[in-house]
């Protein structure tokens, strides 16, 4: 197998883009401080597209649907991406940290 043609496979997609969405969900799992989760979510939405491009580019007859849906993507994880770092930063004022243990009092 050539490396060169290992652009051209939809499997070499479909692997980066589990990797990508298995490392988000470990890390969405295992950090403790918000940035780090917020980062872990931006991996998994960043798996979901290479998965809508992959299978748009390979398989559906007009490959357009597929950037389109990972456009939207894209404009979701963008507006998270600034809610959840108000939402931080706010959470930083009141208590001077951002470590998802040392806010426990917002649990209601």
């Amino acid at each position: 197998m050539n490396v060169l043609d290992l652009g051209n496979s939809m499997e070499t997609y479909l692997v980066i883009a589990a990797l990508l969405f298995g490392m988000g969900i470990y890390g969405l799992l295992n950090r403790r401080t918000m940035i780090g989760m917020l980062i872990s979510a931006e991996l998994i939405l960043s798996g979901a597209s290479i998965n809508f491009m992959a299978f748009g580019h390979f398989l559906a007859p007009d490959p357009t649907t597929g950037q389109i849906f990972t456009l939207f993507i894209m404009g979701i994880a963008a507006a998270e991406a600034a809610i959840a770092l108000s939402i931080i930063i706010a959470v930083y004022r009141n208590f001077k940290s951002i470590d998802t243990e040392d806010v426990v009092e917002l649990q209601g």
